[in-house]
C-alpha cells in the first residue's frame, strides 16, 4: 500500500519533466527540463513551503504547540500559511495593508485568520513593525519569510534533493525566479555543494529590477519582484540575473500550456523564457532546468 499519512507528503515530491514540445517549437535541444513544485490551495510553491517552515520552527523549537504564528503578508504565502496555520493548530495573525480589498480580507478570516491592518503608505517597514507589535502582545512567532533562513533552509533539505535524485546533477544551469530568495538561494547553496560547476541564474521583472540594480516599477508577474532586495537572497550562489518583461513572461506561459500541457503561471513563464534565452546565447549551456513555483487555472 502506498497511502500518505498527509496531503503535504504529495507536495514534498514534485515531479521534473522534459519540456518536448517546447524545445521542437524553438529548436532547443531536448533537455529543456521544468520542476513542477506548484501544488496546494494556492497552486503555488508556497502551500509546502508554509507548512514545511512551520514544521522546521518546530524541528529547532521556536513554535511551540498552539503558539501564535503572525506574518506580514496578503498574497499567496499569506493563503498557504492560514490553511498550514488550521492544519497545525496555530493561531495566526496576518498584518497587511489597509487597502487590500474586502473580499481578500473576509477571505482571510474564513481561513481563520485575525487580521491586524497598516497603512500602505509604511511599506514593507510598516508591516514588519505592526508584526512585531504582535508578537510582543501576543507572545507569538513571527515566520517573516523574506528574512528568514528557514525559508530557504525548507529548499536545501527538500527541492534541492528532489532535483538531483532527478537529474544527478547532470545539468549546466538551473534557473528561478526571485521572490523571497528563499528558492535560488537554497537550491543553489545545495546543488553548488554537490555539483558546482552547474549555473544558478536568478530571473526577476524588467519592470522591476532590484538584484540587478535597475529601475523600479510595477509590473504584472505575482510572485516575482517585490522591489526591494530580500535578506534570504544570496548574491554569491548566482551567477547572472536575467530580467523578463510582463508580456513575455505571460506569452511563455501561454505558449508552454500549447506545447506541453503545463499550466504555468506568469512566473513559471518569466523563467522558461530566461533559460530559453540563456541556451540560445550560449552554446555551451544545453541541459537546463526550470523551477516553475506557480500554475494557471482554467475552467
Amino acid at each position: 500500500m502506498d497511502i500518505k499519512r498527509s496531503y503535504y507528503e504529495t507536495l514534498y515530491s514534485r515531479p521534473v519533466v522534459q519540456l518536448g514540445g517546447y524545445c521542437a517549437t524553438h529548436s532547443l535541444p531536448q533537455a529543456l527540463y521544468a520542476y513542477l513544485a506548484f501544488g496546494g490551495a494556492t497552486a503555488s510553491a508556497k502551500d509546502a513551503l508554509a507548512e514545511g517552515m512551520l514544521a522546521l520552527a518546530t524541528e529547532k523549537g521556536l513554535l511551540k504547540p498552539g503558539q501564535t504564528v503572525v506574518e506580514a503578508s496578503s498574497g499567496s504565502f499569506a493563503v498557504a500559511l492560514a490553511i498550514a496555520c488550521a492544519h497545525s493548530r496555530h493561531p495566526l495573525i496576518l498584518c497587511m495593508p489597509a487597502n487590500v480589498p474586502t473580499v481578500r480580507q473576509r477571505m482571510f478570516t474564513k481561513l481563520g485568520a485575525k487580521i491586524a491592518l497598516t497603512n500602505h503608505i509604511y511599506g514593507r517597514k510598516g508591516l514588519e513593525k505592526r508584526a512585531q507589535e504582535a508578537v510582543e502582545r501576543t507572545g507569538g512567532y513571527f515566520v517573516n519569510y523574506f528574512a528568514n533562513d528557514l525559508n530557504p533552509e525548507f529548499h536545501r533539505r527538500v527541492t534541492g534533493p528532489n532535483i538531483a535524485r532527478a537529474t544527478g546533477g547532470a545539468l549546466d544551469a538551473i534557473v528561478a525566479g526571485v521572490g523571497s530568495g528563499g528558492t535560488i538561494t537554497g537550491v543553489g547553496e545545495y546543488i553548488k555543494a554537490w555539483y558546482p560547476d552547474v549555473r544558478m541564474i536568478a530571473v526577476e521583472p524588467f519592470e522591476c529590477q532590484a538584484i540587478g540594480g535597475g529601475f523600479l516599477g510595477a509590473h504584472s508577474i505575482p510572485g516575482l519582484g517585490a522591489g526591494f532586495v530580500p535578506e534570504n537572497y544570496n548574491p554569491y550562489i548566482v551567477d547572472a540575473v536575467l530580467p523578463v518583461t510582463s508580456q513575455e513572461a505571460c506569452d511563455t506561459a501561454r505558449e508552454v500550456l500549447q506545447t506541453d500541457a503545463i499550466p504555468a503561471s506568469p512566473s513559471a513563464g518569466a523563467v522558461l523564457c530566461a533559460a530559453r534565452r540563456l541556451m540560445e546565447e550560449n552554446a555551451d549551456i544545453q541541459r537546463v532546468l526550470c523551477i516553475f513555483s506557480g500554475k494557471e487555472t482554467y475552467e
